[in-house]
């Protein structure tokens, strides 16, 4: 540690070293840019940065050692030495036959952990043969219209021996149900189940809008998720509190964190209300957020959000276990950064991002294909992508030691810095409310849409450079090798739900409805009775309607 005299003298150094080196230098030479900032939020980067920079840093405070609170440097002892990451690779094929086709693959070529995509109808909790489900059924990921589907995507794949990661929010219930469903019939025991569903509806209200119901009911769904689940599979987490879409709709590094602290605050308050204990449903609550390409900022962020969890969880819910207090999360590598100019560079930006989520130490990692800014990845792009991880997991070297960037003057005056800005969030979030409050008030949608109209400023007036796209452009064919769904596919999906409908136990499928509809309007927990539903093949829109008739629909601005 350095003493008041010596951060005097440092600063005093710093001074006279930019006076009588840098600024010569820089009357003689110029400088790349006017002005140098982060890639978000516009925070100055100085030209240098000394101890001074973190003069109120206190180690053991504010940094300490991994598996010890505030656990900044990680949440395990031994992190990438004793275990990598998860590598995840996001799939999910038109149809539950060639996801599983898919799945099989990336298993054979070294994927540790799948990553499930749900085509639009089923996101919004519609079969695949409604009137709202036309022309998009199996094109952003699988259709799933029952068990039957679930069956047929894990055909082949025991699961006591994956862990698998839903990207699924409104009909999360249902589609977890599948899944217990799926490890009750190969006869596995619910407590070896292990995964995540993402289940955060308030970033839907806030980022992506495939909600199904209102606030309250959708937050009930949740706090029902988190008790049924503590007792019935205690190694699947509930939750993914997601800042990566509210990345992707164009927050800064610090709003993604703050607001998405927040939402996973609104889910253990209203949890803690319901009457659970937080340290029995808290160890399973996961996060998830995005990896951009600006590598120092990213490393910051994801220090500084697992320091704000255990404060958080510490001081506001006076949680016991280290468990409950520390941070896990996913990353994905950033979509919206994807071009589909010169797509080749794409996985050189996915490679520095996913350098920045190891350096930052996430616990799973999907690395996006380098043509999704055009389609659904193709097997080759996919490949490519799984092989960036394990280049970085078995070449670079940095996954041999822990929290490698510690210590650097930058590095830890920037995890500071995004912390205090941060945490200033939330308090303007507290000040309204909450998070449910500030959501439906449009105060938050209102804060991000003004950075990302900011950003697509910048591009338009070339301030800031994307190369192949805005600078350094080439003249190029379109990308032509990009994989697509059928007409075909997707009618023989209506008729595989439809086929379903004629060959399973009619009155079993209603009378599993209709309690499902009597749980709903009591304070009973619906978990069983979806289980339930789903064992009796009831289809995803006939158990999402049937919580419509008691809960309603969300409609924005209504």
């Amino acid at each position: 540690m350095f003493d008041d005299e010596d951060l005097a003298a440092i600063r005093e150094g710093k001074q006279e070293w930019h006076e009588e080196t840098f600024e010569p230098t820089v009357d003689r030479f110029g400088e790349r840019k006017a002005e140098f900032t982060t890639d978000t939020g516009g925070r100055e980067v100085d030209p240098l940065y000394t101890p001074a920079d973190i003069e109120n840093h206190d180690y053991e405070e504010d940094t300490g050692y991994p598996a010890e609170a505030p656990f900044t440097r990680g949440v395990y002892s031994t992190m990438y030495r004793g275990r990598l990451w998860t590598m995840r690779q996001y799939a999910g094929m038109g149809t539950a036959e060639e996801t599983n086709e898919r799945f099989q693959y990336l298993i054979d070529e070294g994927s540790s952990g799948l990553s499930m995509a749900f085509d639009l109808p089923t996101q919004m909790g519609y079969d695949s043969d409604a009137e709202m489900a036309q022309g998009e059924v199996g094109k952003s990921g699988v259709a799933i219209d029952s068990l039957a589907d679930f069956e047929t995507v894990f055909d082949g794949i025991s699961l006591d021996e994956v862990s698998t990661s839903m990207t699924i929010n409104a009909p999360a219930s249902i589609l977890l149900a599948m899944y217990i469903a799926v490890g009750d019939k190969q006869g596995v025991p619910r407590e070896e189940l292990r995964g995540t569903i993402q289940n955060d509806v308030l970033k839907e209200y806030i980022a992506r809008n495939t909600y199904i119901f209102p606030p309250e009911p959708s937050m009930r769904l949740i706090t029902d998720i988190f008790e049924f689940s503590a007792a019935e599979i205690p190694n699947f987490n509930t939750i993914s509190i997601s800042g990566y879409h509210i990345r992707e709709a164009g927050s800064t590094a610090a709003q993604e964190i703050a607001f998405t602290l927040a939402d996973g605050m609104e889910y253990v308050e209203r949890a803690i209300e319901a009457g659970q204990d937080v340290d029995e449903f808290a160890p399973q609550l996961s996060f998830f957020f995005a990896s951009y390409n600006n590598i120092l900022e990213e490393v910051a962020k994801f220090r500084a959000a697992r320091r704000m969890w255990y404060q958080i969880m510490d001081e506001r819910f006076d949680a016991q276990k280290d468990a409950s207090k520390q941070l896990k999360f996913h990353t994905q590598t950033a979509g919206s950064t994807l071009t589909a100019q010169q797509i080749e560079n794409n996985v050189v930006r996915v490679g520095y991002q996913a350098l920045a989520a190891v350096l930052g130490g996430t616990q799973s990692l999907h690395t996006n294909g380098k043509d999704e800014a055009l389609s659904l990845p193709t097997e080759k792009s996919v490949r490519t992508a799984l092989r960036t991880q394990q280049i970085l997991a078995h070449e670079s070297g940095a996954a041999d030691t822990i929290d490698p960037l510690a210590g650097s003057y930058y590095v830890e005056s920037l995890t500071d810095d995004i912390e205090e800005e941060a945490f200033e969030i939330i308090d303007e979030v507290d000040e309204r409310g909450g998070m449910q409050e500030a959501v439906e008030s449009g105060w938050v949608q209102g804060q991000i849409q003004d950075v990302a109209f900011e950003r697509q400023r910048e591009i338009e007036s070339g301030e800031r450079t994307i190369v192949g796209v805005n600078d350094y452009q080439v003249d190029e064919e379109p990308q032509e090798d990009i994989e697509e769904v059928s007409e075909a596919e997707q009618e023989r999906q209506k008729e595989r739900v439809q086929q379903l409908r004629e060959d399973r136990d009619s009155e079993a499928v209603e009378a599993a409805l209709d309690e499902l509809r009597e749980v709903c309007e009591s304070d009973e927990n619906v978990m069983p009775a979806i289980v339930d539903a789903v064992k009796a093949y009831a289809t995803t829109g006939e158990i999402a309607n049937a919580m419509r008739d008691v809960f309603g629909e969300h409609r924005a601005g209504i």
